[in-house]
């Protein structure tokens, strides 16, 4: 990887779809795109923002949401006794993207241009040589930055509503940051709240499904905040990142950040808590680990992350 990174505005575009992309940047055949930025010292740095040694999990538990979004069907947990003294689990309809989960460089494709670095479709999907596993062997582990979008709204007076596309403008993510006092450095993990899991789970038992969610805007201007940030990756508490169901004149936030820039996406991250004990330590910066499911060729994985405050 070099040490200069071109700025968003620097990098080659993509003819047909006149879309920025970083391939070849962090290396030829490159698997782990902006993870790159974890390196031995960055990682060591980020240990000195552990100071109280608090721990807190970010993951939902695995049945949720409930009811599932996108078609998913419920999981089904059995707990059965193997012998007298013995008990084990099985579960059913399990989908490693249905609850917290990354979003790995197989799970979404620049149409014809291919996955990230430009890798394209083979017989198998899985040997593109992009499975969360290139993840998993190493982990995900940095300085973690929360940028509470709801806290800061609600000291305003107002809030997200769960059941509309409420856009989070790049603007408005920059306002977050310079409100809680944060600079965000390379190689920082960024986690946005906006209180979403929450306010999913109080809605009546027969209220209507989902069809519209709120989300981090989906246009050239956020894909450019955040390569400039030089983030490791981008995680939020909705299930797209970006709004659903996103505006086909706007674009594709998972197009260019995965395939394109090699930024990875976290989804439906449990963040009620920490941005609890955030308010409460006056401070929005922690250490976050993440062990990604050793799945081979599998497009993502459960989140199974922890921030160490």
């Amino acid at each position: 990887m070099n040490d200069d990174v071109p700025a968003y505005d620097e990098l080659p575009r993509l003819d047909r779809l006149d879309m920025a992309y970083s391939w070849r940047f962090f290396g030829e055949g490159d698997q782990l795109g902006a993870l790159n930025y974890l390196t031995p010292d960055v990682v060591a740095a980020a240990g000195r923002s552990i100071v109280s040694g608090v721990t807190i999990g970010l993951s939902l538990p695995v049945d949720e949401p409930n009811p599932p979004l996108f078609g998913r069907q419920p999981i089904r947990h059995d707990h059965f006794e193997v012998d007298r003294n013995t008990w084990d689990d099985k579960i059913d309809n399990y989908f490693p993207q249905g609850s917290t989960q990354w979003d790995g460089f197989g799970h979404v494709r620049a149409r014809e241009f291919g996955f990230y670095g430009g890798v394209l479709d083979t017989s198998d999907p899985r040997q593109t040589g992009l499975g969360i596993e290139v993840w998993a062997r190493r982990g995900i582990a940095g300085r973690g930055v929360l940028l509470d979008v709801a806290a800061h709204l609600e000291s305003q007076g107002s809030s997200i509503p769960v059941d509309e596309e409420f856009v989070i403008t790049p603007e408005l993510l920059v306002e977050v940051a310079e409100a809680e006092g944060v600079t965000v450095h390379r190689g920082d993990i960024v986690l946005v709240r906006t209180g979403w899991p929450a306010a999913y789970a109080s809605r009546p038992a027969d209220a209507e499904p989902v069809t519209r969610i709120p989300g981090i805007h989906a246009g050239e201007a956020t894909a450019r905040l955040l390569w400039n940030w030089n983030v490791a990756a981008i995680a939020t508490d909705t299930p797209a990142v970006e709004p659903v169901p996103g505006d086909p004149a706007v674009g594709s936030l998972h197009r260019r950040l995965l395939p394109l820039l090699g930024i990875p996406l976290g989804e439906l991250f449990d963040l009620e808590r920490l941005s609890t004990a955030c308010r409460e330590a006056a401070r929005h910066t922690f250490f976050i680990a993440s062990a990604p499911l050793n799945l081979s060729g599998s497009a993502g994985s459960p989140g199974n992350a922890i921030a160490i405050l």
